[in-house]
């Protein structure tokens, strides 16, 4: 029987790398997602730097599947892992980690570091962070890591459609113009003027997003600043919120709304959607025990008044029923508030979400 010889002619070639790249696209076909911002939606960035932000050290990540301290500010899990279970995406990866390689980076990435803010100056105690400029620069070289694996085309088209979440704003106020009296932007800005400046450069970062490539964006406004622990143990006698930074928060959030409508109109399309997290904060702060917890003043994890001074740590007073508690520690919501937060951007109604909410986004998406 003569042997035969398998001859790779050109063409043969060319559809072999077709074939090869049609499978790498099956496999990029689940939504990506990718995180920006600060503490509230960091999932691990600052364990890799220079830097007292840090939540990896327990009792962090207490009732986290691993039981164990992961970079995330929450007892369990945060407002990406909860968002990223209705996508069907797995726990995003910090960008910095040395394991988001390979097929891992077509999940997407979070590169969100806790302590940042809008403005440059925003946490510049905490010394080594990953500001916002950085880190869309981060993202622009996660985006070539991904064509080399995919090609730029399909690397376009991952990013086109994946979802994308920006949390930045609260630490701009908490961590830079309240952050001592008489602060250097307090001394620059009224606090009408500063809420302006911050509107004007969050626009910038919007825009820099869909330059990059976003397509559809939630954009969360700040929580109720003044009801959190950690102002109420500095500015509060009675258990009130600190009336100056809820000022600022009501102040700021309509105004980012305000924005985002107009940025969705000069664009032409629904780009960018607006989470009203204020209100929904405020609708369990009001009267926590209609949604089941026991208390909306007190941290679950801190020390000195309403547990709101200092950092959470082993040291500190820890309540052993963590879903009772809106807060998980002086700045940070518990991970059942969190999952609150969640299921209103999932399913609430234009009083929270505007213009729609995330099930919408899905099923429009899903049409396409």
């Amino acid at each position: 029987m003569a042997s035969s010889t398998l001859v790779i002619t050109p063409s043969m070639f060319i559809a072999l790398i077709i074939t090869m790249g049609a499978l790498l696209v099956h496999q990029v076909e689940a939504r990506a997602f990718f995180v920006f911002g600060d503490s509230l939606v960091d999932n691990g960035n600052n364990n890799y730097l220079v830097t007292t932000a840090r939540a990896d050290a327990p009792p962090y990540g207490i009732d986290f599947p691993t039981h164990r301290p992961t970079g995330r500010f929450s007892n369990g899990l945060n407002i990406p892992d909860l968002i990223g279970q209705q996508i069907g995406a797995d726990f995003l990866l910090p960008y910095l980690s040395p394991r988001l390689t390979g097929k891992k980076l077509l999940n997407g990435a979070n590169f969100a570091s806790a302590g940042i803010g809008i403005l440059n100056d925003t946490g510049i105690q905490f010394v080594s962070i990953i500001r916002m400029f950085q880190q869309f620069h981060c993202f622009e070289k996660y985006q070539k890591r991904v064509s080399f694996l995919i090609g730029a085309e399909q690397t376009r088209q991952l990013v086109n459609e994946a979802l994308v979440l920006i949390t930045v704003g609260g630490n701009d106020f908490v961590n830079n113009y309240y952050l001592v009296p008489d602060s250097i932007r307090s001394r620059q800005f009224a606090l009408p003027d500063y809420v302006k400046l911050l509107i004007s450069e969050y626009k910038l970062h919007l825009k820099k997003l869909y330059d990059l490539g976003a397509r559809r964006v939630l954009v969360t406004g700040t929580g109720p600043l003044g009801c959190v622990p950690a102002e109420m143990a500095l500015r509060s006698s009675n258990g009130e919120c600190s009336s100056e930074l809820q000022k600022a928060a009501a102040l700021y959030n309509p105004q980012l709304t305000q924005m985002i409508k107009q940025l969705n109109t000069e664009i032409g399309s629904d780009i960018f959607v607006a989470a009203n997290t204020a209100q929904i904060h405020a609708d369990f702060i009001s009267n926590p025990q209609a949604y089941g917890f026991s208390t909306s003043k007190i941290a679950c994890c801190g020390q000195g008044p309403y547990n709101g001074l200092g950092l959470c740590t082993a040291a500190s007073n820890l309540c052993p029923n963590r879903d009772e508690y809106v807060f998980w520690d002086p700045f940070h919501p518990s991970e059942r508030a969190n999952k609150l937060i969640v299921h209103q951007i999932l399913t609430g109604s234009t009083d929270y979400m505007s213009p729609m909410n995330l099930s919408t986004i899905l099923a429009l998406d899903s049409r396409i």
